[in-house]
């Protein structure tokens, strides 16, 4: 038998350093992730992607896209799935839909919404958060800021449900199939604006009739440009802040005495929108987003080559110990410039405005309707990677 030689000159592949989808791991994923910060701060995952876990490297990498790219996508992703210089004129459009005067605008809406869905829960029994009042606001809520019917309020429930269950398969087939139902019901939408245009009143504007005359380099956008657009503020939008509605009643369960206190200072819309924000800093909504590398890079003292996929761990970069200490303490005085819940650099999140309306008016309405809110019986379930929150949140609300 010949002796079995290896060249020296190539590297073997390295070895992976956990599993994110192990079962350990998504019974708890914070609680995994602050493990791994400790333990691992750039850590290779088995399906190939490099996890970063600190504060200091995550905010390193939002900050780089010139090393680390939003380009991760072999489909058209307007703006974020950009780097510059494209994504600068593309942003800039995109950033005209969540002005001050904008969000201003919208409240009334919004709080119509919020005081119907908080109204319609029934007292002393048990509620299901996540079904009878997360999923249907960030719905409606959505619909409204788009100008779509009411029609589309179960057909995008029922969506959001087929997209969740195919993304946590990983069914690559229902995903691709799921995507382009979502596209059509947004074409249907441009299709309607376009023909209302052609009557003598030219139809009520709203924000998808206004993408409609958006200009990039001196042309119309296309409609492949604007779906993209649309799909990403809507599908972040019935997911994320429906995970955020569960994740703010369960905390508000969890913690009477903090209950109690903003439900007395309720009526300061800027402290709730902070709170807003501490809760879902110890308790994210949003776990990850992705990045690829352009070049080799050392970074937590690892070596990742370039062309590797590397996951920005907000659940775990907004608990790190060193910027915030005692990270499972609810603290109104923390620096809000160190919570990266939505994110930091060229592609913080554009309706990062519209969310913080939308979760303040939220918990106005449900503090001002309601003496207590606990949790009942059933014990909450948490939701596993890549969604963050809970899959289901029961209380009991007098």
């Amino acid at each position: 038998m010949e002796e079995t030689t290896v060249d020296a000159d190539v590297e073997a592949a390295p070895t992976a350093d956990w599993n994110p989808r192990a079962a350990d791991v998504q019974a708890d994923q914070i609680a995994a992730y602050d493990g791994m910060r400790a333990r691992c701060p750039v850590a290779l995952g088995e399906q190939g992607n490099w996890a970063v876990f600190g504060h200091a490297d995550n905010r390193r990498i939002l900050n780089d896209p010139r090393t680390f790219s939003n380009v991760v996508s072999t489909h058209l992703t307007v703006p974020n799935g950009m780097d510059p210089p494209e994504h600068g004129p593309f942003r800039a459009i995109v950033d005209k839909y969540y002005t001050p005067w904008r969000m201003h605008a919208f409240e009334p809406a919004c709080r119509a919404i919020a005081s119907r869905l908080v109204a319609a829960l029934p007292r002393q029994a048990d509620v299901e958060v996540m079904a009878d009042l997360a999923e249907p606001f960030a719905n409606e809520v959505q619909c409204a800021f788009m100008g779509w019917p009411e029609t589309l309020h179960g057909p995008l429930r029922e969506w959001t449900r087929k997209n969740h269950a195919a993304t946590l398969s990983m069914d690559r087939a229902a995903m691709s199939a799921i995507a382009l139902e979502f596209d059509g019901y947004i074409r249907e939408q441009l299709d309607l604006r376009r023909d209302r245009a052609r009557l003598p009143s030219g139809g009520t504007p709203d924000a998808t009739s206004e993408l409609l005359a958006e200009e990039v380099g001196g042309r119309l956008l296309t409609d492949e440009e604007i779906v993209s657009i649309v799909r990403n503020w809507t599908v972040g939008e019935l997911g994320t802040i429906a995970a955020s509605v569960g994740s703010i009643a369960k905390f508000l369960a969890d913690h009477p005495d903090i209950q109690a206190d903003l439900r007395s200072r309720r009526h300061d819309g800027g402290l709730l929108a902070r709170a807003s924000d501490e809760i879902l800093r110890l308790d994210a909504p949003l776990i990850a987003n992705r990045r690829r590398t352009k070049a080799s890079v050392e970074i937590g003292g690892r070596t990742i080559p370039a062309g590797e996929r590397v996951v920005v761990l907000w659940a775990s970069a907004n608990r790190d110990e060193r910027v915030f200490p005692d990270p499972d303490e609810f603290r109104l005085d923390r620096n809000p410039a160190d919570n990266l819940l939505y994110g930091e650099g060229i592609h913080a999140c554009p309706g990062a405005p519209l969310a913080r309306l939308e979760l303040s008016v939220l918990m106005q309405e449900l503090l001002g309707a309601t003496t207590s809110i606990e949790l009942a019986s059933n014990a909450p379930v948490r939701a596993t990677y890549p969604s963050g929150g809970w899959n289901s949140v029961s209380v009991r609300i007098a």
